[in-house]
């Protein structure tokens, strides 16, 4: 087998989004190095194209030498970075350390990820680094105080380095996802909400982690002529 010439690093590879994005694009031929908190997870997807290790994103440090082992294996061409933090608490119930905590994951971790990914790629002035976002960080909806605070400033961040990093021919993309994504833990509310019944009428009202990897990849494959910052994605029948 030829040896992958480009390499994929994916923080925050899940089990569903992350996991989606690791497959796709180790299928399509790239080295892929995931990580994410709690690494004996990731067994089904290693092997093959596919590295992985445990990963703290909040310690800069260690996203760092992440990145470094995905450079080692072949040159940084992307990088994503996916990791969630999504809660789901009253104004009040929402403590000091649970804002502080759910910033550190989706909003200064996203900061130290795109930082030092562009400290790998700004030398050859190429690559790519792609950002997860969500709803919650272009609108804050009641109980979402922390999570839409923290993606707001993800995608901030975001548009501050794709203006910064463009130039230098380092493409940066802020993904927005419109819609419940078909995990267990979303299916579940959506049924408490709806009801089995009313969800199984509609087959397309939550989004499969594979149309998000999808999305990438054609992020991924647009020219320099034609770059994308934010997209948004929703299933068609997604009220907005």
């Amino acid at each position: 087998m030829t040896a992958p010439s480009r390499s994929v690093a994916v923080i925050g590879a899940g089990d569903f989004i992350g996991a989606a994005i690791v497959r796709k694009f180790a299928g399509e031929g790239f080295a892929v190095h995931a990580g994410r908190r709690n690494g004996d997870k990731l067994a089904p997807l290693l092997g093959g194209q596919v590295t992985g290790r445990s990963l703290d994103a909040r310690e800069s440090e260690d996203v760092a030498a992440f990145l470094a082992e995905a450079e080692s294996i072949a040159p940084l061409d992307l990088v994503v970075f996916n990791v969630g933090a999504n809660v789901q608490f009253p104004l009040t119930e929402t403590t000091d350390r649970v804002f502080r905590k759910v910033w550190e994951m989706a909003c200064f971790a996203g900061f130290a990820t795109v930082r030092e990914a562009a400290r790998i790629m700004a030398p050859r002035g190429a690559g790519k680094i792609f950002v997860t976002g969500a709803t919650a960080g272009l609108r804050g909806n009641p109980g979402y105080a922390a999570f839409a605070a923290a993606k707001a400033g993800l995608r901030a961040m975001a548009q501050s380095a794709a203006r910064e990093l463009w130039p230098q021919g380092i493409h940066v993309a802020h993904l927005v996802i419109d819609a419940g994504v078909d995990t267990e833990w979303v299916r579940a509310r959506v049924t408490e909400r709806i009801g089995a019944e009313a969800l199984a009428a509609q087959p397309d009202l939550l989004m499969p982690p594979e149309a998000v990897a999808e999305a990438y990849w054609a992020l991924y494959n647009q020219p320099k002529s034609a770059w994308t910052f934010e997209q948004e994605i929703r299933p068609y029948g997604e009220k907005w």
